[in-house]
């Protein structure tokens, strides 16, 4: 077989990763693939200290690497969604095939990409664009392929978990950590992406489309960020045998003989005993539940230069694997082939059912948490655990926490304005789910 030809597009932390490892591991990825894979030009605006390119071309404009004649795959690692959708919709266009690290841009225009990689008989892959080195895509869309997947839970933004992890560990508070996070390069300047869950998302509906084998759909994905988790919420949790993780969560909800989908990002209070809830610092993990397998946990570095480049070349050797293979034999890009998707309604989070851990801060006087358990009771919502801390020297409110039973949210919200509206009660109810991550 002839070498096949690849054109790297980017050369900052993932690029200049994915360069490296293919140089030092050329021998066992060559012997991997059945033929040798070069890199023949790369397109980066400058160039990179921590890569040796040697003799390869380097172009100061990416669209070269498309435009050159000799390239088979385009390995898109430039990030963003605008130029970075004209190159890969370019490449494909031009009938190479294209590798990807780029969750934002599968995420939300994925579904387009796939559509004119079929027309033109291409593969799109991007193994690296969810959780790093973790090879979560390619156990969902085909290790798992005879399960039915029930639900899926992942943490899979690093420097939210790091940020939980240090708070927890050390009592700090979220402002605290987060220029902790981003000193250390967790964390970018602005770091909305992470902490308010978008980064997560775009991981999660991706994920959700291979498990269930649906459209890309990151528009109706429920997003809630960690920056209003506060130590005291962290520490009450660790008491009652919880830990706070910030989870994407996708689960299948049948109702009335109506499948509908949950797609929700937010701070989840989890059993301490699960292994997931173990998952410290920047590390990923995800979690799969499929009824003829059970439970299965991926776990490992979810972003880094190598760690994420492991994933980038694993799917450079897949695409070359499947050059000389007919079109119709690979494997689709959702797993399941594009005319079996499923139309499935994406659930409101007002819809959601789940449990719930509430804190408020209550007058310490008879009487005002009997009224509380009152209007829950009426509401239908059981209290599974109650807290009452003592009152600190000079105050006349004191802390209560609740654990809820498992509730659709829009009576639980019903129910916690009735709370927050009683003279005796004081702000606002703090508001965490809780998932038992069990069947």
């Amino acid at each position: 077989m002839k070498p096949v030809k690849i054109g790297i597009c980017g050369l900052g932390t993932v690029g200049s990763g994915t360069f490296n490892v293919l140089a030092r591991n050329r021998r066992d990825i060559n012997a991997r693939a059945g033929c040798e894979i070069v890199v023949a030009q790369i397109g980066a605006r400058r160039d990179n200290p921590a890569c040796d390119t040697g003799a390869t071309p380097v172009s100061r404009d990416i669209f070269d690497v498309v435009d050159n004649p000799e390239i088979d795959v385009i390995v898109e690692l430039i990030g963003g969604t605008d130029v970075a959708r004209e190159l890969v919709l370019k490449a494909i266009a031009k009938g190479k095939h294209v590798v990807t690290a780029n969750k934002a841009l599968i995420a939300e225009h994925g579904n387009e990409i796939f559509l004119k990689a079929k027309e033109n008989n291409v593969t799109v892959a991007f193994e690296a664009a969810v959780a790093g080195g973790i090879p979560i895509i390619k156990a969902i869309r085909e290790g798992l392929a005879a399960n039915r997947i029930e639900w899926l839970a992942g943490i899979i933004n690093g420097t939210g978990n790091f940020i939980l992890s240090e708070m927890r560990d050390k009592g700090r508070e979220f402002a605290d950590v987060l220029r902790e996070a981003q000193a250390l390069g967790y964390a970018e300047a602005d770091p909305t992406f992470d902490v308010e869950g978008i980064d997560a998302a775009h991981k999660l509906v991706i994920l959700a489309s291979l498990a269930f084998g649906m459209p890309l759909q990151f528009d109706k994905v429920f997003t809630e960020g960690i920056g209003k988790i506060e130590p005291q919420d962290v520490g009450y949790a660790e008491e009652l045998g919880y830990r706070i993780k910030h989870l994407g969560i996708a689960r299948r909800n049948d109702r009335n003989g109506v499948t509908g989908i949950e797609l929700r990002v937010h701070p989840t209070l989890i059993p301490a005993r699960r292994l997931i809830a173990n998952v410290d610092g920047v590390m990923n993990a995800v979690l799969v539940q499929g009824d003829a397998v059970g439970p299965t946990l991926y776990y490992g570095a979810g972003a880094g230069a190598e760690p994420t480049a492991s994933a980038v070349v694993a799917d450079i050797v897949d695409v070359a694997r499947t050059l000389t293979a007919n079109p119709e034999h690979r494997v689709p890009h959702l797993g399941f082939q594009p005319g079996n998707l499923n139309d499935l309604e994406i659930l409101p989070i007002e819809a959601v059912e789940t449990a719930y851990y509430l804190r408020m801060l209550a007058l310490d006087q008879p009487g005002v948490l009997s009224r509380v358990a009152q209007i829950f009771s009426e509401a239908g919502i059981s209290i599974e655990a109650l807290i009452q801390k003592e009152p600190a020297e000079g105050q006349q409110h004191v802390p209560v926490i609740i654990l809820t039973s498992r509730v659709v949210e829009r009576q639980l919200l019903d129910a916690v304005q009735a709370v927050e509206a009683l003279a005796s009660i004081e702000g606002q109810v703090t508001r965490i789910r809780m998932e038992s991550l069990g069947k």
